[in-house]
């Protein structure tokens, strides 16, 4: 008997609290500090969202968070006018997103763009720190196509980022997923898009807050130095933010306000 299947005969007569008990114990100390989410969440149960899951093979649940906002996001901009584009496409699960909500609401005529290498990714530089390698999430272009086949007008930039922006500087944007994990792809892609979004739209960087995407998140951030968007950080990673609404400065929760006086806590 594996270990599995003893532990799930173990716990055979336990409720679903008490196997979440044990799970967040054993999480504590194997990662130290990692924390885990009540699983009676609604969505989770979604038959669609899960189909969706499974088509692209990531029930693994490590991006089904982001999956799931991006979802949601595409949603804001169903009054926004304007094309959809994504770079770095992957295996194409975040453009099928993108092109099902194009489908969905018809109010406009959407051409969504991918742009990608079908190469994986560039050579990282130092502001990258470690973590990835030259040809990195490779997939390559047939295999994206095949799974964006019956999602309605897309069309495949294929090159290496900003080489094919050039194509689609005439446009506007009403939807943008960026995630291309290095400083230098991020940075061109936001410098691009972000003056061609048009107002209400919506930036997605799936990137920000990675401490494995260092220079993901320092593009980012030196992009909107002097803008009034900022990316919000999403609490399952990434970021997002709304063309023309100004962002303000994150809270300090550990400081009182008296009287307009900052007194430390």
């Amino acid at each position: 008997m594996t270990f599995s299947r003893r532990l799930q005969s173990a716990l055979r007569n336990h409720g679903e609290a008490a196997r979440f008990r044990l799970l967040t114990a054993c999480a504590n100390v194997l990662i130290p500090g990692y924390r885990l989410k009540f699983p009676q969440l609604d969505w989770w149960q979604n038959s669609d969202f899960n189909a969706y899951l499974a088509k692209f093979d990531e029930h693994d649940g490590h991006n089904t968070d982001r999956r799931w906002l991006v979802y949601q996001l595409q949603r804001l901009t169903a009054g926004v006018p304007g094309d959809t584009a994504e770079c770095g496409a992957f295996n194409g699960a975040g453009s099928y997103i993108i092109l099902k909500s194009n489908q969905q609401d018809r109010r406009y005529q959407r051409t969504h763009f991918v742009f990608d290498s079908f190469e994986g990714l560039s050579i990282p530089q130092s502001t990258d720190g470690d973590y990835w390698r030259a040809g990195d999430m490779s997939v390559g272009e047939s295999k994206v196509r095949d799974n964006l086949a019956d999602c309605g007008a897309f069309e495949l930039m294929k090159g290496w980022i900003p080489a094919r922006f050039a194509e689609v500087a005439d446009r506007r944007f009403a939807f943008v997923h960026i995630d291309v994990d290095l400083y230098e792809p991020t940075r061109d892609s936001l410098a691009f898009f972000l003056p061609r979004m048009a107002a209400g739209g919506v930036i997605v960087c799936d990137d920000y807050g990675f401490s494995t995407c260092p220079g993901a998140t320092l593009a980012v951030d030196e992009v909107l130095a002097g803008c009034v968007e900022k990316m919000l950080p999403m609490p399952d990673g990434g970021g997002f933010l709304i063309k023309g609404v100004s962002t303000g400065k994150t809270a300090q929760l550990s400081v009182a306000v008296t009287n307009g006086d900052a007194v430390a806590t």
